[in-house]
């Protein structure tokens, strides 16, 4: 295959991992809305998922193409980086209200903001796909997919159903269209198919740094997990008796448990 057609593969997996989080919306075309204790357990569910997907996918075939040093410089990088666009970027006074009349430099600036949650999960996606084409894999549409490229794509699109649950929640409380709240959900993430064609350019190019991008995305996607998902979890639960935790807990085992399955296929 050429390599524009394994970047188009590429940008269709992250795609689909960005349509999945329209698929958070869903329920409130049935439901006016979703109590705190189903809430909780979803953001729980989410950060299994990313955990289980950067361990025992990412770290781990990391550590089948460098050293421990690597994925750990990797790593560290991954965090700094999202930790340095947090503060440029969430410092923004933004009114979801306004998306609708949002001009031009005001969506550029939406979309810096969700960029930065958002990528590093295509670029987990990108990197995943580093072996399209050798041996080890399986055949689809004339494509030998490596199975850790299934494995990040499914966990990626799996976590983005809640998170595009968390989006809708606000924008529903502000009387937002249902179909315009599927269409904000999938806003969010369509940097993912634009981190994973960049991700999987350079891992093409730039071989040896192969396990620094496993470790960049793994400390990317952990770092958010344990600075934003199980805060927010918390936060929401915060009511709920012993703060919503049992919910939180039970989220983040079902989302290990639905996961750790599919990385030793």
């Amino acid at each position: 295959m050429s390599l524009l057609e394994n970047l188009t593969l590429v940008f269709v997996a992250g795609f689909v991992t960005a349509l999945a989080t329209g698929l958070g919306a869903l329920p409130f075309f049935f439901f006016d809305e979703i109590s705190d204790r189903h809430n909780v357990v979803l953001w729980g569910l989410a950060s299994g998922i990313m955990i289980s997907a950067s361990v025992f996918g990412l770290i781990e075939e990391g550590l089948a193409e460098g050293t421990a040093l690597e994925i750990a410089v990797g790593m560290a990088v991954g965090v700094v980086l999202v930790v340095l666009a947090h503060d440029v970027l969430l410092d923004a006074d933004l009114d979801p209200r306004e998306y609708e009349e949002a001009d031009f430099k005001k969506l550029v600036l939406i979309l810096g903001i969700l960029t930065v949650h958002s990528f590093p999960e295509g670029i987990a996606v990108g990197v995943s796909f580093a072996d399209l084409g050798l041996e080890g894999g399986f055949g689809f549409l004339g494509f030998t997919v490596p199975l850790l490229a299934v494995f990040m794509t499914v966990a990626i699109s799996i976590h983005n159903i809640p998170e595009g649950t968390a989006i809708s929640i606000p924008l529903k409380a502000m009387g937002v269209d249902r179909w315009k709240m599927v269409w904000w959900a999938v806003f969010s993430s369509l940097p993912q198919p634009i981190g994973a064609v960049i991700a999987f350019a350079f891992v093409q190019v730039a071989r040896d740094f192969l396990p620094f991008g496993f470790g960049f995305a793994a400390g990317a996607m952990i770092y958010l997990v344990v600075s934003e998902f199980i805060p927010e979890a918390l936060d929401i639960g915060s009511a709920l008796p012993r703060g919503g935790k049992p919910e939180l807990a039970g989220g983040i085992i079902a989302g290990v448990l639905v996961m750790v399955p599919l990385a030793f296929i």
